[in-house]
């Protein structure tokens, strides 16, 4: 156990995470030079587009230190966004130490402080490395003094690296066999195994993705999951070598995976703890709980025929995603579909973007929501997160919707845009200092309805790109909610409603008709595009007719006989107007849903 190392590189998003890992990979020559690929352990091709970890993977590194005795590294990688905090949590709980990757151009940044906190929180051993050494704008000194400032770690103790040209890489595996505590556990007592992560395999099913705290597991025990009692019996156990490979048993302080004939990826929860049937542990291991949602949407096909499609792609996604919550809906407007829950914004956006490319659909979402708890004048508590279940407003005496706290890195010549946009938020403003001479953490509570419209992008465009955003939830708040309704030529369109605070309805109604104004054809007769809270119109905007000259036959004469034909055609398009409807495009309802650009 002495010569086990169990780690994680955790670090803000884009600094170089994943390429460390495939050097360390390459170092260690886990991997022939002729089967690797950059970003060998992101197996998704959104996670190699967008350059970003979504499901975090297991590899034990081989390594021989400069004192002569043979390392297993287990690299337990984490995913690096912060809809995925919970996961990130429960793989630290499996290490022992922690690499803290600096990028030394960008320097400290919101998820490298949170990610920190997270990883002192569970007394892991810290090393710090500063990455991205080979690049111009590297400013070493400036990320080593932002070391000592805001993290409170030493400066000198930093590994200087490039994970991009292979420097360091060396000082980095001897830092983590030397400097790195080792496992504690006793192999004689009852097992006790904290579950990480979890894959689906078409051929084998679940894979569990676990850390040994105490005892040993061996192919043929069996288990028992705590959270459920469910039992199982084990066929396989083995470590990660990039491929699987079988070991005959794994012992405390060991990392691998089982294999037991699961059926679905649901019924492994991360956080749970693994134990034997016969002779359990005294308790499961601190930290379990259930992955809540916090975003809502709906996902609709285009094409009512792609139902089928959609209910077959969702059963195998939620397979490989514990996380994804659905249930059945139904929209007036676009037929029926589901009505699901995300993580968090980015969670939503790989779900649709992974629904269109693995199972080639075509799809609608609806406006993200969140949950709100409403309580009715009878006394009765609901919580309410699809615009549809609104009840009406007259029966509702309080509203509560849940909100944030924000971490919000910036240079400081951005201060004053970054307030105005938190404020326009119904931001309030708790703290903030200055982490060195020109760099501020602003600390907000903000209400998570506000930050999933569009709030990251804007904070983007504010701060030209240098602002950086952490953020965790906090609780529930009284708010003053409204039902915006979109009608068209008087009849409501039940997918466009949203749920919004009374003090934005007028605004975000104005746009959401501004939109559908630029994409709704133009008819014979003209279309009223109204936004509404209940009876009471809040805003309006109008396709024009299509008007064919009438009166082009009429040159000289009486002007009567030219109003007569024009009055004739006011009560042909009036009479069209009561017959006739108005098809919405889908690119009208996909115009709404996107967030205004300005």
């Amino acid at each position: 156990m002495k010569h086990i190392r169990n780690f994680s590189i955790i670090a803000h998003i884009d600094h170089g995470k994943s390429t460390l890992s495939d050097r360390l990979i390459q170092a260690t020559e886990v991997v022939s030079d002729r089967d690797f690929q950059d970003q060998i352990l992101d197996s998704m091709d959104i996670e190699r587009e967008r350059g970003i970890t979504i499901k975090s993977q297991t590899v034990c590194l081989p390594y021989t230190a400069n004192d002569g005795n043979t390392y297993s590294l287990n690299l337990i990688d984490t995913p690096g966004h912060v809809d995925f905090t919970y996961e990130v949590s429960r793989a630290l709980a499996s290490c022992e130490g922690a690499l803290l990757l600096i990028d030394a151009s960008q320097g400290v940044e919101a998820q490298t402080l949170a990610n920190l906190y997270l990883a002192m929180e569970h007394d892991l051993e810290i090393i710090s490395v500063i990455n991205k050494i080979d690049l111009p704008s590297a400013d070493i000194d400036r990320a080593k003094q932002q070391i000592e400032d805001d993290l409170g770690l030493d400066p000198d103790a930093a590994i200087l690296a490039s994970a991009k040209d292979g420097t360091g890489i060396e000082d980095v595996l001897e830092g983590i066999a030397t400097r790195l505590p080792s496992p504690t556990g006793d192999p004689t007592k009852p097992l006790r195994a904290l579950i990480f992560d979890s894959h689906y395999d078409a051929y084998r099913g679940t894979i569990v993705h676990f850390r040994v705290f105490e005892g040993a597991i061996r192919a043929g025990d069996t288990i028992r999951f705590m959270s459920n009692n469910a039992t199982y019996r084990v066929e396989e156990v083995g470590i990660f070598r990039i491929v699987r490979q079988p070991r005959k048993k794994l012992a405390a302080g060991q990392v691998g995976y089982l294999i037991a004939s699961i059926k679905t990826v649901s019924d492994t929860r991360c956080g749970d703890t693994i134990t034997l049937d016969k002779q359990p542990c005294d308790a499961p291991m601190p930290g379990f709980k259930e992955a809540k949602p916090v975003v809502f949407s709906s996902i609709y096909p285009v094409a009512s025929d792609g139902y089928e499609d959609l209910v077959v792609g969702l059963e195998k996604l939620k397979l490989n995603d514990a996380s994804l919550i659905y249930e059945k809906d139904s929209s007036a407007a676009l037929g029926f579909g589901f009505r699901c829950g995300f993580l968090g914004l980015l969670h939503l956006e790989v779900v649709q973007e992974r629904l269109e490319r693995e199972f080639d659909l075509s799809l609608i979402l609806t406006a993200p929501s969140v949950r709100y708890h409403l309580t009715l004048t009878d006394g009765e508590q609901q919580i309410i997160d699809n615009p549809a279940l609104y009840p009406d407003q007259a029966t509702i005496e309080s509203a509560k919707e849940p909100f944030i706290r924000a971490a919000i890195i910036i240079p400081d010549r951005y201060m004053g845009a970054v307030m105005k946009l938190c404020m326009d938020r119904r931001g309030i403003n708790k703290n903030y200092q200055y982490l060195t001479s020109d760099r501020l953490e602003m600390i907000f509570e903000l209400p998570l309805a506000e930050v999933i419209y569009d709030f990251y992008d804007r904070l983007k465009s504010v701060t030209q790109g240098y602002g950086s955003f952490d953020y965790d939830l906090l609780d529930y708040r009284e708010t003053d909610l409204v039902k915006v309704d979109i009608l068209i030529n008087g009849e409501r369109v039940d997918a466009l409603s949203q749920l919004v605070h009374r003090d934005r309805s007028v605004e975000r109604a104005r746009t959401a008709c501004e939109k559908l104004r630029e994409e709704i054809p133009r008819q014979m007769f003209k279309i009223a595009i109204q936004g509404a809270i209940g009876s009471q119109i809040i805003a309006r905007k109008t396709v024009s007719a299509f008007r064919k000259d009438v009166t082009a036959k009429c040159y000289g004469g009486d002007i009567t006989r030219k109003r007569k034909l024009l009055e004739k055609q006011k009560k042909g398009k009036k009479r069209m107007k009561m017959v006739g409807k108005v098809m919405i495009p889908q690119a009208a309802f996909l115009s709404v849903l996107k967030t205004d650009a300005d």
